[in-house]
């Protein structure tokens, strides 16, 4: 099968990754496909439209005709409102949608009747995210140092130093959630000398996590009692929790907040699903933190956009082959055939396919097979 994919220039702020790399358009210029590249769409990741134009892309120069054109276009973010004018009915949209608090974005991709594959929705055959993977590494490493960052006194924070200093105690690091954005995050806090305190509801994840570090991580089993304690005396609260596809739960509460140590930071990773902290709203790299309560508050929605170039080669080596099969067998067979990308598949012809979505945002829902 004959496919034209378009590969447009991130508008989201800041956002600096791209969706295909010039390896990647290789590829698909291989198997027969034509690959339309916006102008400068990967120029912030290290990889100029001359790489892009020598592994055989036709550079664009208007996300208009990129758009316009192809047949499946393949981004990082969730479109912004100035890209909704572009839907229509039959695109195939490949990217991280968090559509569970996006009611608006979703409104739009039913009513243009667009198929709307999310990454994070995505699923292997042992049932893991595979696209969700690499962004929540990178997401959890990044995420205590920014939190680092963002305890200096100079940045509102309560002047604490990480890993402390002899005769000096280390900065108190709370972590919830035990995936894959946690034990990066661990392992991070851990490097830099602090005391890491992690919280997860499944026991077993926990034992995992004390023999994976040895005895060096404090593990405490989720429930209000020991969140609001354990918080009460962070320096530094980082929320990871995920139901995938879903709204994250509210973990930590206003009132919690309230009784944090004034310049105690949160970094709340999870805000991309609407957050796992009452207090928490999306920010942007423009204007990435709040004070709410005299605690400062990170909650950039895409916090990977920080090192576009390791982010952008990280999430393409997970994104491409599903990239590639979709390309080769067209939507609809690929679906079909490959339950993991069925499960990413949130909307498709006008009818929202993810349950997960469904109950987030009170509507209803059909099962893909049904639909295909």
């Amino acid at each position: 099968m004959y496919m034209i994919l378009g590969v447009p220039r991130e508008l989201k702020d800041h956002e600096s990754r791209v969706g295909v790399t010039p390896a990647g358009v290789h590829a698909l210029v291989a198997a027969g496909h034509t690959v339309l590249v916006e102008h400068n769409a990967g120029e912030l990741s290290a990889m100029p439209d001359d790489d892009f134009q020598a592994a055989g892309a036709e550079i664009v120069g208007s996300a208009y005709d990129v758009w316009r054109l192809a047949d499946l276009v393949v981004k990082v973010k969730e479109p912004i409102e100035q890209e909704y004018r572009h839907f229509r009915e039959g695109l195939v949209l490949f990217t991280y949608l968090h559509l569970a608090p996006a009611r608006a974005l979703t409104d739009v991709l039913l009513d243009k009747k667009v198929t709307g594959i999310a990454y994070e929705t995505v699923r292997d055959r042992t049932g893991a995210l595979p696209l969700l993977t690499p962004m929540s590494e990178i997401a959890g490493r990044m995420s205590i140092q920014v939190g680092a960052a963002c305890l200096e006194k100079e940045r509102g924070g309560r002047g604490v130093l990480l890993g402390g200093v002899p005769g000096v105690p280390p900065g108190n690091v709370v972590i919830l959630g035990g995936g894959i954005v946690g034990i990066n995050a661990a392992r991070i806090a851990l490097g830099m000398g602090a005391s890491v305190t992690l919280v997860d509801l499944n026991l077993n994840r926990l034992r995992e996590l004390d023999d994976i570090f040895g005895g060096r991580l404090h593990t405490l089993a989720s429930n209000t009692y020991n969140i609001e304690r354990a918080v009460r005396s962070a320096d530094l609260v980082v929320g990871c929790v995920l139901i995938p596809g879903a709204a994250a739960p509210r973990l930590v509460t206003r009132a919690m907040v309230a009784k944090m140590k004034k310049g105690a930071v949160i970094v709340d990773v999870a805000i991309d699903q609407g957050g796992c902290i009452e207090t928490a709203r999306p920010t942007t790299y423009s204007d990435p933190t709040y004070l709410v309560d005299g605690v400062v508050h990170y909650c950039v929605t895409n916090i990977p956009a920080a090192v576009p170039h390791t982010s952008t080669l990280a999430l393409t080596n997970a994104t491409f082959p599903y990239v590639l099969k979709l390309a080769n067998l067209g939507a609809k067979a690929a679906i079909r055939e490959d339950a993991g990308i069925a499960q990413g598949v949130n909307t498709l012809g006008g009818t929202l396919t993810c349950k997960p979505v469904a109950d987030s945002q009170q509507r209803d829902w059909q099962a893909v097979a049904e639909l295909v």
